[in-house]
């Protein structure tokens, strides 16, 4: 039984069913379950006259983010402890490979649970590249993706 897991969700209905799937899994309430929800950093600035008034539009497009980001942490928090789950929430900013991966090599975690959807189209897919492919370079434990459409269809 897997002791440390790692789910990632922002409250798509890709992330949401990687937390059906780790309900799915029954890993119980001895296992350490961490939330990660990964908020994406703001745009890179470039100087001028307009600096300040684009440093303040980032910082409250950040503490909206922010806002709207913990609000689905709680959410997802709410349903893994409500299966009777141990949960550690984690909010970051960052590229959501980079931070997922770091995260679970930092904690030592055994297995990531992403969330993923076909609708993409395979032109998409291919020009930026496989997210889960990614992950799996960067990561030292295994990996679940959880198909959204198989969820669906099971409600």
């Amino acid at each position: 039984m897997y002791r440390k897991i790692l789910v990632a969700y922002n409250g798509t209905s890709e992330s949401a069913a990687a937390l059906h799937e780790c309900i799915l899994l029954a890993p119980g309430s001895s296992a350490e379950i961490h939330l990660l929800v990964v908020m994406s950093p703001p745009p890179t600035i470039i100087g001028g006259e307009y600096a300040a008034a684009a440093l303040l539009s980032i910082e409250e497009e950040m503490a909206e983010a922010t806002q709207k980001m913990g609000h689905e942490l709680s959410r997802g928090h709410a349903l893994l402890t409500k299966a009777g789950l141990n949960v550690i929430n984690h909010l970051e900013v960052g590229e959501p490979v980079d931070v997922i991966s770091k995260l679970a090599n930092q904690l030592g975690i055994e297995l990531v649970i992403v969330g993923h959807s076909r609708h993409r189209s395979w032109a998409a897919r291919w020009w930026r590249g496989s997210t889960n492919a990614l992950l799996i370079e960067k990561m030292q434990c295994s990996l679940l993706v959880a198909m959204v459409e198989q969820h669906l269809s099971h409600k």
